[in-house]
């Protein structure tokens, strides 16, 4: 996490997840459901996972978790009923999980400030992530170790030599042997010369004595071409763009190319960790009959919404085909339903091409016995009216 791209990727997947509403929905039919408000897991989900934390803090925390170790975790707290009430992050880093050879079960082992605590899996919630066995996730940071170190020797080389004054790569050479006494004197002369604030300063060298150079400088080491390679190394690992982590040296991340860049962040970075996410709630966090009838899923349209122009011609289009109604538009913009605004509406005056040109004939109203109107035509109307 020292690593800047590290911390970088890790903080925008996380914090973008976890800002993304996460609700529970309940089917009505095959292709229809709403919101199921009043399920003890909507509240856990969205709200508040627990006593200690927010939904924000929890999520952003789970899905750190599965960056860095490739796992997530949490202890289920459950009712009599089996119902969920609360949900405790726990470090991967400190459980265990083995297979019982009994009964084929799953065993988490955790330990925690000096004491080790058993877990059942109705008692875990478990999100893996990039796996080979299905069992536990792979960690990124254990995958990638090699480049991760290339990259840490890269910042630590660079920060030596600022601290330096970038004369690491140089050595003061005396024509002859020096006594220890003189030693003593000439580094306390070349003190004056070290550290990054006196970086520049040209030394006085008295006796013959001269500085030479040994190895390769900066520039031939090509140090920061390096370490700008690490940031696009790094980034691989964790399928982030660059330029999402502000690497602009190549591409900008304004303009047109802004709504094309986070519809490419949603498809190919987080869409699988939403899913992992969704389905490990299913798995298990609902009992048996509700997972026909429940389901939890993120809200992805913040992310997706382009500008306000571009957004409004949409929202119009949509409600003037019948797609949807007002106050489910108004409802998505943050503003309150109107009377009469769940209604779909469509278009009318859009007619075949073969009556282009043609008048249009309008109903007249006529009383008939009983009180109710008759709708006839303007033309039959004319016509009776010559024959009285």
């Amino acid at each position: 996490m020292q690593l800047d791209t590290v911390w970088a990727c890790t903080r925008l997947i996380s914090d973008t997840i976890a800002a993304m509403p996460l609700k529970l929905f309940q089917r009505e039919s095959d292709t229809s459901s709403v919101l199921a408000r009043n399920h003890p897991l909507y509240r856990v989900l969205y709200i508040a996972p627990n006593a200690d934390m927010t939904g924000m803090e929890f999520w952003s925390a789970m899905v750190g978790s599965l960056l860095l170790w490739g796992n997530a975790f949490a202890q289920v707290i459950r009712r009599g009923d089996k119902t969920v009430i609360s949900l405790n992050p726990l470090r991967p880093d400190r459980m265990t999980v083995r297979r019982d050879p009994d009964d084929g079960s799953l065993i988490y082992t955790y330990s925690y400030q000096g004491s080790v605590i058993t877990l059942g899996e109705d008692e875990i919630f478990h999100i893996k992530g990039y796996s080979l066995d299905g069992l536990m996730g792979m960690s990124p940071v254990t995958a990638g170790r090699q480049q991760l170190g290339s990259a840490m020797a890269a910042e630590e080389t660079a920060a030596r030599m600022f601290a330096n004054g970038l004369l690491s790569q140089t050595y003061i050479k005396s024509p002859e042997w020096v006594p220890d006494e003189q030693v003593e004197r000439a580094k306390q002369i070349l003190n004056d010369y070290r550290g990054s604030v006196n970086a520049g300063k040209t030394p006085l060298l008295e006796g013959g004595w001269t500085v030479e150079s040994i190895g390769m400088n900066p520039e031939d080491m090509q140090l920061l071409q390096t370490r700008g390679f690490n940031v696009e190394t790094i980034c691989r690992w964790f399928g982030v763009a660059p330029v999402m982590i502000g690497r602009m040296e190549k591409s900008t991340a304004w303009g047109s190319g802004l709504e094309q860049m986070n519809l490419w962040f949603l498809t190919y970075t987080l869409q699988p960790w939403l899913v992992r996410i969704e389905q490990a709630i299913t798995r298990c966090l609902l009992t048996a009959v509700e997972k026909d009838a429940f389901f939890a899923q993120h809200n992805v349209d913040a992310l997706l919404r382009a500008d306000s122009a571009a957004r409004s011609q949409l929202e119009a289009t949509q409600v003037q085909n019948g797609i949807k109604t007002r106050n489910e538009v108004r409802e998505k913009e943050g503003l309150p339903p109107l009377p009469g605004g769940d209604m779909l509406t469509v278009q009318a005056q859009m007619i075949p091409l073969t009556d282009v040109g043609k008048a249009a004939v309008q109903p007249t109203l006529k009383p008939v016995p009983g009180g109710q109107p008759s709708a006839q035509s303007s033309d039959q109307a004319a016509g009776e009216t010559e024959n009285v």
